[in-house]
């Protein structure tokens, strides 16, 4: 059978075997919006737990909006010509709204990416800027929260009358889902918050997993501190395959972000009928298989579905390399994985920036084999990642059958971390 993975901006091609394909697992398709534009209005004007946003905003000087970076394929400018509409109307004066990019410790968004996020009309009329997760002085400390994290969150963003959030929900591998407080924490917090919300003492958990929630204290604690910064008002959307809007909820950062969640969860789930010896996934594309790093997601995806001691076949661009130099100098200052795990397991001191994903890695390579499928690294560069080169898919697979026997089981998923896989209850 021949299926599509999503893979940069045009996709890969691939073949596998139907005799040993179990389930190619694919979001549910919901009906994409006929009318976003006056779906995000309707949401806007009959908010879920909180007023209108317009009646919120009479009155405030200043207005801070937050949106995801480039790494998240938000419908920004769609959701933002409506919400600048009700500042508008408002009254909120344009010289003081500030669109925020909710980098965390991503690099910052600058030129054509600016004006990619948020389109050329919003881009020359507003103020768009990064935000710095590593420059402290430009944040607010608003005491520790409930688990001991110290609550840094960028002084605009505290500063600011009004205070709203956009983003997108999907699976998360950390926080259960995106969107929602996620934008705030970690997206507005400075290293010092993120580093201990991202260090083994949350990550270790055995409930920070893709599409958990009520007992995963990334999430929990996200949420408070998101609460503890303040936010009048979220704006968030649910996309189909083609990244098409399918359903928009506005209002509290709580009420309206687990009626999003509740949607999220109808279009993300897909059964299989049991384990596999193979896992086929991706980096779900551009913008988000554009490193190394965010590659790492669709790996974590896998694991549900996958036995002990099988593979992970990972197809993902990285047209832009590994990822930070902390993150890059990980692999140079750890000979193994084993010894990377041993050192900030018990080295209480030890912290990188962007460690936290080596160690999302780190729960699939110690269970499974890795391999990857890209031609934006050599093979060379990727053999010092601890995981495998491979020239093709159906090379991979080849080998895999040869390893696993002729029933070897095959499940791909095109869309990798946009995808929640699960095993079919008997």
């Amino acid at each position: 059978m021949r299926i599509t993975m999503d893979y940069g901006k045009s996709g890969l091609e691939i073949e596998v075997p139907d005799a040993n394909l179990a389930g190619c697992l694919e979001l549910n398709q919901l009906p994409a919006l006929s009318d976003p534009q006056t779906a995000i209005h309707d949401a806007l004007t009959s908010p879920i737990g909180t007023p209108p946003l317009v009646e919120l905003a009479r009155g405030k000087q200043s207005a801070c909006i937050l949106i995801c970076d480039i790494t998240r394929p938000v419908p920004n400018q769609t959701i933002l010509d409506e919400l600048l509409e009700c500042l508008d109307q408002a009254g909120v004066p344009k010289s003081e709204t500030l669109i925020l990019i909710s980098t965390g410790l991503h690099r910052p968004n600058e030129g054509d990416e600016s004006i990619e996020l948020v389109g050329e009309r919003i881009a020359a009329k507003y103020r768009v800027e990064n935000h710095f997760g590593q420059d402290l002085d430009s944040h607010t400390f608003l005491g520790e929260s409930p688990r001991g994290v110290p609550v840094w969150i960028d002084s605009r963003y505290v500063n600011a009358d009004l205070k709203i959030a956009t983003g997108l929900i999907e699976p998360h591998f950390m926080a259960g889902y995106s969107g929602g407080r996620k934008v705030i924490c970690p997206g507005v917090a400075a290293i010092e918050t993120i580093k201990v919300t991202h260090g083994p003492r949350f990550l270790e958990h055995p409930e920070v997993i893709s599409g958990s929630l009520n007992k995963n204290p990334v999430h929990i604690e996200n949420t408070r501190i998101a609460r503890m910064a303040g936010c009048d008002f979220i704006t968030n959307v649910t996309l189909d395959k083609e990244r098409q809007i399918t359903s928009v909820v506005a209002g509290d950062l709580e009420e309206a972000y687990e009626a999003g969640i509740r949607i999220a969860q109808q279009q993300a789930v897909a059964q299989i009928d049991g384990p596999c010896d193979v896992v086929i996934t991706s980096g779900a594309g551009y913008p988000l298989d554009t490193t190394f790093y965010q590659s790492i997601k669709g790996l974590v995806a896998a694991l549900t579905i996958i036995k002990e001691g099988g593979t992970v076949i990972n197809v993902s661009s990285m047209t832009e390399g590994i990822g930070s130099p902390e993150f890059t100098g990980l692999f140079d200052e750890h000979p193994t994985l084993d010894a990377f795990m041993d050192r900030i397991l018990t080295d209480d001191d030890y912290f990188v920036m962007d460690q936290w994903q080596l160690e999302e890695m780190a729960k699939v390579a110690r269970q499974v084999r890795v391999q990857y499928v890209t031609k934006g690294l050599s093979s060379d560069a990727l053999d010092e990642l601890y995981v495998e080169s491979v020239e093709s898919v159906e090379a991979a697979v080849s080998e895999a059958i040869d390893r696993y026997g002729p029933e070897t089981r095959i499940a791909v998923i095109p869309k990798g971390p946009y995808v929640l896989p699960a095993l079919a209850q008997k």
